[in-house]
């Protein structure tokens, strides 16, 4: 099978997420685009390592599992205790955050 699907895939992942990063005030669908920026990388990894026959593409994308772990974890207590102080996740509220109270 070729890989021209998979690339294409991936740059409509990898736009959508711009897009969403660019375009949106939430920061869940900030931090969501993000995620799918982040997979779509991961993705293409696993293309390039299945398409040049090599496993160091492979292991780069389980590395880059691991450190979406550690930030989905950090993104999402920094995002919960935003929205205790302020009530909202609109980005907008958020110009100073030396002063979230």
């Amino acid at each position: 099978m070729s890989a021209d699907p998979f690339f294409l895939l991936v740059a409509i992942l990898f736009s959508i997420g711009l897009i969403g990063v660019a375009s949106r005030k939430n920061l869940f669908v900030v931090y969501m685009s993000i995620e799918l920026m982040l997979s779509s990388v991961n993705l293409l990894l696993a293309t390039l390592s299945q398409v040049l026959g090599d496993a160091n593409a492979s292991v780069i994308a389980l590395l880059l599992i691991g450190v979406i772990a550690a930030e989905a974890a950090l993104f999402l207590a920094i995002i919960t205790h935003l929205y205790r102080e302020k009530r909202t996740l609109d980005s907008d509220k958020f110009k100073n955050l030396s002063k979230v109270k």
